[in-house]
C-alpha cells in the first residue's frame, strides 16, 4: 500500500472557540511548536504528515477559505523574510512554508453537512489512492521521539495492506466524546485489533454491553484518536450514504467506517502518543503545555509555570464564578 496523500478537514467554523474564530480560521490560530517557534496550528499538523512521508495535502475547507489560507501563509512568509532578514531560523521557516504551499491543495465543502460529507469532498483529489486522514483541530504528540503518531499508523497500514484507525485507551467517563470501537487482538501485532463494532459517542451502559475489549483495563475502551489511514473504498460508501440522506447520520463518518469494516479488512492501532483537541475548553492550553514540555523550551516552561502557580496561590485571586 502506497500512502502519499493526506486529507485534513478544516471546514468547521470553530464555534467552541468563538469569538477568536469569528475573524480567523480555527486552523490558523497560533501555537508554539516543539522547536520553540510560533506557527499556525495547520502548519504543525501538516508538518506531522510531511515528516511521515506524505507528499500532497488536501485541506477541506469552507467556501472562500482557500484564498484566505494562501494569502495568510504568503504574508507570513514575506514578513518573516523582511522582519528577520538574514536570520537562519526565519529563512528556514520561510522555506518550510514554501514547501507546504507547493504541496497544498484545497477542496471546498459548500454546506456544513458533517464529517463524512467533508471527506467526500476530497474524492477527486484522492482518486484511487489510499490516504491519511487528519483533523485540523487535533495536535498529536508521539511518545516515541523517532516515530511520529502518523508514521506508526502508516507503518501498520503498509505492512498489512489495509485501512487502519488510530485509537487510544480511554476512561469510560470520556467515551461520550468519541467514536468508540471493539475488536479482537491481531496475532503478532501488539496494540493492533481487527475492528468488529464501532459506535459514535456511546453511553457508558451501551459500551459495557457492546464494546468490551479483552485486554484493556477495567473501565477503559478503544476510542478514535482523530487519525486514520483509509482506502478509496470509503468514498463509494459515503456516496451511498449521502445519496440516501434520510437521517442526520448519513452525513457522518462513523457509520461509513462501520460499513467499511463489513466490506474489507479494517484494523485499529493503539498509537503510542497523545492527542490534543484544540476545540475543547482549555484544549489549546493543554496542547501548548504538552508541546512546550516536549520541546526546546522544556526547562523554561517548567520554571515559569511553577512561578505562576506560586504567585497565584500566594495572592489567592477572587473567583468570578462565585
Amino acid at each position: 500500500m502506497n500512502i502519499t496523500k493526506t486529507v485534513i478537514t478544516a471546514a468547521g467554523r470553530g464555534v467552541r472557540l468563538y469569538p477568536a474564530t469569528d475573524t480567523v480560521q480555527k486552523a490558523m490560530l497560533p501555537i508554539v511548536d516543539r522547536d520553540g517557534l510560533c506557527k499556525p496550528m495547520i502548519q504543525i499538523i501538516a508538518e506531522e504528515a510531511l515528516a511521515s512521508g506524505i507528499e500532497e495535502i488536501c485541506l477541506v475547507c469552507a467556501p472562500g477559505d482557500p484564498e484566505q489560507y494562501l494569502r495568510q501563509f504568503q504574508s507570513l512568509r514575506e514578513n518573516l523574510l523582511i522582519a528577520y532578514k538574514g536570520v537562519d531560523w526565519a529563512q528556514e521557516q520561510a522555506m518550510s512554508i514554501d514547501n507546504l504551499l507547493r504541496r497544498l491543495h484545497f477542496a471546498e465543502q459548500h454546506e456544513p453537512l458533517g464529517y463524512g460529507h467533508a471527506i467526500s469532498c476530497a474524492k477527486s483529489f484522492i482518486g484511487s489512492d489510499s490516504f491519511l486522514l487528519l483533523l485540523s483541530d487535533h495536535l498529536y504528540l508521539s511518545h516515541d521521539p523517532k516515530l511520529r503518531c502518523a508514521e506508526q499508523l502508516m507503518h501498520l497500514a503498509r505492512s498489512e495492506g489495509c485501512a487502519v484507525a488510530a485509537v487510544h485507551a480511554t476512561r469510560e467517563h470520556l467515551i461520550g466524546h468519541y467514536g468508540t470501537l471493539t475488536g479482537r487482538h491481531l496475532s503478532g501485532r501488539p496494540g493492533a485489533y481487527q475492528i468488529e463494532r464501532i459506535i459514535e459517542k456511546p453511553s457508558i451502559s451501551q459500551a459495557e454491553l457492546e464494546l468490551f475489549t479483552p485486554g484493556l483495563r477495567v473501565g477503559q475502551y478503544l476510542c478514535f484518536f482523530g487519525m486514520h489511514v483509509l482506502t478509496p473504498g470509503i468514498f463509494s460508501i459515503l456516496d451511498e450514504f449521502i445519496a440516501k440522506g434520510d437521517t442526520p447520520d448519513r452525513y457522518q463518518l462513523t457509520p461509513a467506517l462501520q460499513e467499511l469494516a463489513r466490506h474489507e479488512r479494517y484494523l485499529a492501532l493503539e498509537v503510542q502518543g497523545m492527542r490534543y483537541d484544540i476545540g475543547r475548553k482549555f484544549g489549546q492550553l493543554q496542547a501548548q503545555f504538552a508541546l512546550g514540555l516536549a520541546g526546546v523550551d522544556h526547562d523554561r516552561l517548567l520554571t515559569e509555570t511553577m512561578e505562576l502557580l506560586l504567585d497565584v496561590e500566594r495572592h489567592q485571586p477572587v473567583s468570578y464564578g462565585e
